[in-house]
């Protein structure tokens, strides 16, 4: 036989002494797994061996500017096994050990813990639990560094086991929306993104010791839990706590049964931010239930702005025409429609544009039965061509399905068409009422809001989410612009004129809605909501606020919904410096004209100057708020309020800054005007008592 011969053999040989193995290891896996699988399961219970789930890490939520608004943090029940312990190092240093157990849980003596821990080891117990009471990661950190414990667990017996636990760091901010999620129900993104932040649980090997714990056994076998991507959300945590803040100190003044208020970008549809809160019967307002996206109900008034289309778009009406709205009623069949006027007379004969900006139902209900009284599916169909009405297809699970009655509805009857044109006879939600205004300030595309942006796992992008177009344009340029006039009169002339400001215009509509309990409309008792969008020129940002069953003398929505939504403009206008290109332009053109600068936080405000290139330093670190000195075309810093416990000066900050720093000293804020802060009533540098009022003049 030749070589070549004698190696093809030895090699053909080799190969199917493999097969033969592989074989061998295949049918061995069949025996042990399918056909004596009973016999083998029966005798790992009979040792105590089992295989259990091991929880995979649920991904984190973050707002927009990776600020964390949801967390698993790592904890763990200590354990040990004595028994793996040599006698040396255990009769060395079993003494610390137990001294230091006892000082970190202070539950029981050293000797106690010593006394448990000999016992176990002479008993032979591989697996006893130290304490019950969970540690977090650090202390983790410091007991591995102990007596014994230093050598870890197969030298040192000890045994950390994970438990993780969902954490919030802002607390309530936006508590509903980030949501919850355990085993019998789940609200809000970690409900709704359930499938990305749980990731895949992993599988290993434990056996059962005495007193029915159960100790890893770190076996090969062991599969590995994949953790959770991380949800990136498009909520600015910093207008999210203006928002809401905004939200509650109205609701406590009216003493309204529950409130919402949602804030998006224009062009984007971005929400930056979202809050909802119910009066609670133990007193204070807590997010309970997300209104915004799930809360059904006659949106009023607000509605007018969908009767407007329908009517301009018709193409037989136009804005200086007139209508006579009489004594301020006006009986359609076997009821009466009413304006707030009736009282004093009514408006008598107004133009179309007034009718808006007076909110005259009366009006609004002559015009639209006038136009469409002989076809009011016509209607119907003109203000479901917008778009409104529809789901929105939001990406959070929940949203209310709305509800534009039809005519061939069982209870469309001869007055459906007068009170649905003043927003009655239907039901919508916040978000989707505030799609239909976003849409006229968005040059008539009406889009859908999104609340995630992207799914990530360690700062890879896993999957993005941009805005969807639902309406390319609600309605023609020319009814676009008259849209935007009708808008901007209510608050230039109309019913929100209260909220008018000399620093940038507001475009806007108020609704006031009776509210419907046991069937029937109660006056007296109103659903209340503002609905617009900021600087009415040039939109950015578009907002609802809607405030329910109001208490008090003033409880219609020019006095309830409308100040919410003005505070938060005025928060968001002097915050945003892309609203202030003008002002930008301006500083850039006159070198040494600085900025109203005078206090805040000594980050945002260096990162200010130095975005607009004016030298500022500060001499101390570690310096958190600061008062600005301006001296040669610079800016010094100077810490400001180093004492904990006295009042704050906070005389030129954002009313942001203010609220901030005065709240978190237990302080209740009263605000005046609008700006930054000029005068406070308690005096800097006072002693604090908790829960007193302070005054804050703004301007």
């Amino acid at each position: 036989m030749n070589i070549k011969k004698s190696i093809l053999l030895r090699v053909r040989l080799a190969f199917l002494a493999v097969v033969v193995f592989v074989l061998a290891v295949v049918y061995r896996m069949i025996d042990v797994q399918y056909v004596n699988g009973d016999q083998w399961r029966q005798k790992a219970e009979e040792i105590g061996l089992d295989y259990k789930t091991i929880k995979a890490t649920r991904g984190s939520i973050y707002a927009s500017g990776n600020d964390l608004l949801a967390t698993s943090l790592p904890f763990y029940q200590v354990a040990f096994d004595p028994s793996l312990v040599s006698d040396e190092v255990f009769d060395n240093k079993k003494h610390s050990l137990s001294h230091l157990i006892s000082s970190f849980y202070r539950d029981r003596t050293p000797e106690k813990y010593l006394e448990e821990i000999s016992r176990a080891r002479i008993s032979g117990k591989k697996y006893m639990v130290i304490n019950k009471r969970l540690i977090d990661y650090q202390d983790k950190q410091l007991m591995e560094t102990w007596p014994i414990f230093e050598l870890g667990q197969f030298r040192g017996g000890v045994i950390f086991n994970k438990r993780d636990e969902r954490h919030n760091p802002f607390r309530s901010l936006a508590r509903r929306t980030v949501g919850y999620l355990n085993e019998e129900v789940g609200v809000g993104i970690e409900y709704s993104f359930n499938d990305y932040l749980a990731g895949r649980d992993g599988e290993g090997l434990y056996q059962r010791m005495a007193g029915g714990n159960w100790k890893p056994v770190n076996a090969s076998s062991d599969i590995k839990p994949l953790d959770g991507y991380d949800v990136h959300t498009t909520i600015d945590i910093n207008l999210q706590d203006v928002a809401q803040n905004a939200l509650l100190r109205h609701l406590e003044k009216h003493e309204a049964a529950y409130g919402s208020v949602v804030l998006m970008e224009v062009q984007t549809g971005e929400i930056k931010a979202i809050s909802n809160l119910t009066k609670q019967k133990g007193g204070g307002y807590a997010e309970t239930y997300n209104y915004a996206i799930q809360g059904l109900n006659d949106p009023g008034s607000t509605f007018k702005l969908a009767s407007m289309i329908a009517l301009l778009e018709e193409g037989k009406v136009n804005l200086e025409d007139s209508v006579d709205t009489g004594k301020g009623v006006k009986e359609f069949y076997n009821r009466k429609m009413r304006d707030e006027s009736e009282w004093k007379g009514g408006y008598g004969k107004l133009t179309i544009q007034q009718v808006f900006e007076k909110s005259s139902n009366v009006g609004v209900s002559m015009l639209v039965d006038s136009i469409f009284g002989d076809n009011p599916q016509a209607f119907v169909d003109a203000v479901k061509s917008t778009g409104f009405g529809n789901l929105l297809d939001f990406q959070m699970m929940g949203e209310g399905v709305p509800y534009v009655k039809d005519t061939d509805d069982d209870t469309w009857s001869g007055v459906s068409l007068p009170w649905m044109s003043v927003g009655y006879e239907t039901q919508v939600t916040p978000m989707q009422t505030l799609a239909l205004y976003n849409a006229v300030a968005n040059e008539g595309r009406m889009i859908q809001p999104i609340i995630v942006k992207s799914i990530q796992r360690a700062n890879e992008p896993v999957k993005t989410f941009k805005t969807k177009t639902l309406k390319k344009r609600i309605a023609s340029k020319k009814t676009l612009a008259q849209l935007r006039g009708l808008l901007e009169g209510v608050v230039e002339r109309g019913t929100a004129k209260n909220i008018k400001n000399d620093h940038y215009s507001i475009a806007g509509k108020t609704g006031t809605a009776q509210k419907l309990i046991n069937g029937r409309y109660i006056r007296g008792r109103y659903y209340t909501s503002f609905a617009g969008y900021f600087p009415a020129d040039d939109p950015v940002y578009s907002a609802i606020v809607v405030i329910d069953d109001p208490r008090g003398y003033k409880a219609y929505a020019s006095s309830v919904a409308a100040p919410v939504f003005k505070e938060i403009a005025d928060m968001v206008y002097s915050q945003d410096l892309d609203i202030h290109d003008a002002f930008r332009a301006e500083l850039a053109a006159e070198p040494g004209t600085f900025p109203m600068i005078r206090a805040g936080y000594y980050d945002e405000l260096k990162l200010l100057c130095d975005d607009l290139g004016i030298s500022n330093h500060l001499d101390e670190e570690g310096v958190e708020w600061v008062r600005t000195k301006v001296d040669n075309n610079s800016i010094t810093w100077r810490p400001n309020h180093r004492q904990s416990d006295l009042v704050p000066n906070v005389q030129g900050m954002t009313l942001r800054d203010a609220l901030y720093l005065l709240e978190n000293k237990g302080l209740k804020v009263s605000i005046t005007g609008t700006g930054r802060v000029q005068k406070q009533s308690v005096r800097a540098g006072m002693r604090i008592n908790k829960g007193t009022t302070i005054i804050i003049e703004l301007g």
